[in-house]
């Protein structure tokens, strides 16, 4: 239950230990019997790049591409050349994508990770008033297909953290070392506090203790007039790059920021949102877990570098946002169904009686330069705020059972949904990205399937068409999208090789291929469309912001009878809109739902 004199959620007295979690020895045998990415063939990726290009770009646009991809594919020339090299690397390296990857996609980034990396995951409110538990053992191997996952990811979340750099950015895992970190940080009111969740004897603080714990935090932070320190994470990285070092010059303030980047994970306890109507309800929870809602509310009750940050709120929101560059959304998803399933067990932990200290508060020195500095980050961050557009849509017509009735993938029919919405939004259709997983592989991150075809196309202009035999196309285009779903998880994708031909050309050529600087290329990834499914068993919506200016940022969780999705644009673009896209992907979902059923009463 809530408690109303402290806004902290007190325990039931038969419950266990706080997830503390603590990975034990990595099932090292299990990684190194793992296949490595392969290099896909060039004239394979080649005609597919070609093919994707189809529904995107004119004849006249086409006619040049291909010629260009002719000079690129001649024998003894530059693609065969990247190509030897690439090879040449995947036999060197244990993965040959993974170091490239984290570093272009977000190591080298250097927008704020808030919002434009970041991901914020909601939770359903009762799930925090339970139980937790604590991971002692091994991480059970997890298999697709037959196949074991690669599960170095899970290994990466905890104890981790980004630290800014003026050019690039590093990530630091602190577990690795013969002290592992054993305490979490806990931010309420922008004040921050270690928090040693261990007994001295090594064994797990019980939840009593917890709680004791954290009502003493609570009750030693009431303050809200203390400068907002962690806003600093959520500035643009070159410009927090030199804030930090003008923060970490003082011996204080270097000795709290380094505990909050050994921490486990940090808990964030959040003041109350602005009351807002019933409707707007889940939209400002997403917001509030991606951004923290501005510096009036709880944008500096972060510290946004954190690999992990679980966020509970004075009025019961829950959930949390993690920093993407140590790992992909499976390994977080994989601990929120843990943590759920853990609390809906019943056991009794006798709570020692010993006293515990007060968990020790950190001191931060602000001097002029860095109260300017902040200022700055408050100012961002609120404009980024301001321009972020968050729709959280709650599908209840049906959920994945539906489309797999109909022998359909859930997925592929869901991505035809997001087609077919935007195609009657912008009678168009646009490059969309979605993620897929490289696990099958030795430290395998992701690749993109490429989700707009010339068969995608195809169904969504005769959606509308009473003359057309819809069903039939609908057919044939999930068909092919379960073909590249297919082909992307198995390393045969297009974007990853691509990428590492670029990446190749980067470091042995002194000019790029004309392939890479065709117009067509930069047409083809301005995603529009980024989205990806989170597959969890917790009923949760996860959210992200947009890949471009013009674009969407799409994420659905498929639940049996009914999906969650989040819907993110920016305001500052007039052609984007989030709400009119979840109206229109509404529809969509409930027209192809009629279409399949008109089919099955005339068979």
């Amino acid at each position: 239950m809530l408690c109303t004199r402290t806004g902290l959620v007190k325990p039931c007295r038969r419950l266990s230990p706080l997830p503390v979690v603590q990975i034990s020895e990595r099932p090292l045998v299990h990684q190194e019997s793992l296949p490595k990415l392969p290099v896909p063939p060039l004239k394979q990726t080649c005609a597919r790049y070609l093919a994707s290009l189809e529904p995107l770009i004119s004849e006249e646009e086409m006619t040049h591409t291909r010629e260009l991809m002719d000079d690129f594919l001649r024998p003894g020339g530059v693609g065969e050349r990247l190509q030897k090299s690439l090879e040449r690397r995947a036999r060197k390296t244990d993965n040959w994508l993974s170091d490239w990857w984290m570093q272009s996609a977000y190591l080298d980034s250097r927008m704020p990770v808030a919002m434009y990396t970041s991901p914020g995951v909601v939770l359903p409110k009762m799930h925090f008033q339970d139980r937790q538990g604590q991971i002692s053992e091994t991480l059970p191997v997890e298999y697709l297909g037959g196949k074991p996952l690669c599960m170095d990811q899970y290994y990466q979340v905890l104890t981790s953290c980004r630290i800014p750099g003026p050019k690039r950015d590093t990530v630091v895992n602190y577990a690795i070392g013969k002290t592992p970190p054993s305490h979490i940080t806990v931010v309420h009111n922008f004040q921050f506090f270690v928090l040693d969740v261990y007994n001295s004897d090594g064994s797990p603080l019980t939840v009593d203790q917890i709680y004791v714990q954290l009502e003493k935090i609570w009750n030693s932070s009431l303050q809200t007039n203390k400068e907002p320190v962690g806003i600093l994470t959520s500035n643009h990285r070159n410009t927090w790059g030199k804030a930090y070092n003008n923060l970490i010059k003082d011996k204080t303030n270097k000795e709290s920021v380094r505990a909050i980047q050994k921490s486990i994970f940090t808990v964030c306890l959040d003041a109350p949102m602005p009351r807002v109507s019933d409707e707007m309800y889940h939209n400002k929870v997403a917001a509030q877990m991606l951004h923290g809602g501005g510096s009036r509310w709880n944008s500096g009750n972060r510290w946004f570098d954190k690999t992990l940050q679980f966020i509970v709120g004075e009025d019961g929101s829950c959930g949390l946002t993690y920093e993407h560059a140590p790992a992909e959304g499976p390994p977080i998803v994989f601990l929120v169904d843990h943590v759920v399933d853990y609390m809906k067990r019943s056991e009794t932990v006798r709570t020692p009686m010993i006293p515990l200290p007060m968990p020790q508060k950190l001191r931060f020195n602000i001097t002029p330069e860095i109260k300017k500095d902040i200022e700055k980050a408050k100012q961002n961050m609120n404009i980024m705020v301001h321009e972020l557009d968050v729709r959280v849509l709650n599908f209840t017509n049906y959920g994945r059972k539906f489309p797999k009735s109909h022998k359909m993938s859930p997925d592929a029919f869901i991505q035809m949904a997001l087609q077919l919405a935007y195609y009657r939004m912008y009678q168009t259709c646009c490059p969309t990205y979605e993620s897929a997983s490289l696990r099958m592989f030795r430290l395998g991150r992701t690749e993109a399937i490429r989700s707009t075809t010339t068969e995608s196309l195809q169904f969504t202009k005769a959606m509308d068409d009473p003359s057309k035999h819809k069903a039939a196309l609908l057919e044939k285009a999930i068909k092919v999208h379960r073909e590249h779903t297919h082909m992307a998880i198995h390393g045969q994708g297009i974007e990853r090789h691509m990428l590492g031909l670029k990446m190749m050309a980067i470091e042995d050529l002194t000019s790029l291929p004309e392939i890479f600087m065709d117009t067509s290329f930069a047409v083809s990834t301005h995603f529009n469309l980024y989205t990806s499914q989170v597959g969890s068993k917790t009923d949760c919506v996860m959210c992200f912001g947009p890949m471009v200016p013009d674009g969407y940022g799409i994420c659905y969780n498929p639940m049996d009878d009914h999906i969650n999705f989040a819907v993110t644009a920016f305001n500052s673009c007039e052609e984007t809109n989030a709400t009119k896209l979840s109206q229109f992907l509404e529809d969509s979902l409930l027209d192809m739902k009629t279409l399949l059923e008109q089919v099955s009463k005339t068979q």
